[in-house]
């Protein structure tokens, strides 16, 4: 299978997947900030790693890929329906910082882009 359809049939999933995930009821998952931030298909589509982060950080997202494993049958049917392939794969979904860890950079950026003086960016001597 070539590398283009299989990173296209992995953006795919990855859109409805965070659209299912949305959906679900379960406390572990409703109400939360989640995304999903990656996905890792293989190469015949039978196995797919997703890769899930939360916005209120690492602790949030244990907890949400719990509710979300469980809810793993019903997230590859809708799968499966939606995307209209004939086997959705084998999903493992693994709980992801980098959301928060990318805040937190942008936080510090900010923090020293304002306490460096006001620097316009003009070379201007």
């Amino acid at each position: 299978m070539s590398v283009y359809k299989k990173d296209r049939m992995a953006e795919d999933v990855r859109r409805e997947i965070t659209a299912i995930i949305g959906e679900l009821k379960d406390p572990r998952v409703a109400g939360k900030l989640l995304t999903v931030v990656r996905i890792e298909l293989a190469h015949d589509l039978s196995y797919g790693k997703v890769y899930v982060s939360a916005y209120d950080g690492l602790e949030t997202a244990k907890t949400a890929v719990e509710g979300i494993t469980h809810a793993t049958g019903l997230i590859r049917r809708e799968l499966s329906a939606r995307l209209r392939i004939r086997k959705s794969p084998e999903l493992k979904f693994i709980a992801d910082d980098s959301v928060r860890a990318g805040i937190e950079l942008w936080q510090n950026f900010e923090k020293n882009n304002t306490a460096g003086g006001g620097d316009d960016g003009s070379d201007e001597k």
